[in-house]
């Protein structure tokens, strides 16, 4: 289900990720909760919470990555 705010994102996520991070994580989340709300509009038998995990975990990996001390920075 869409997130209102970040503290309903899932503990793996709040705990790993800056608060920039966790802002796209959730706005990507809710975008991808409504375009993929078919099952035809998924790929594979994912269901739409699987899909949209999926799609914010990608959008955050378009401006974050993890480093070698295994948080998150921001690609400079």
């Amino acid at each position: 289900m869409p997130y209102k705010n970040r503290n309903e994102l899932p503990e793996s996520v709040q705990h790993v990720l800056p608060a920039h991070a966790q802002d796209i994580y959730k706005e990507a989340f809710n975008s991808a909760w409504e375009q993929y709300r078919h099952k035809e509009d998924r790929r594979d038998d994912a269901t739409r919470e699987e899909t949209a995990h999926r799609v914010a975990w990608a959008a955050v990996k378009n401006d974050y990555q993890k480093g070698e001390d295994d948080k998150w920075h921001r690609k400079k």
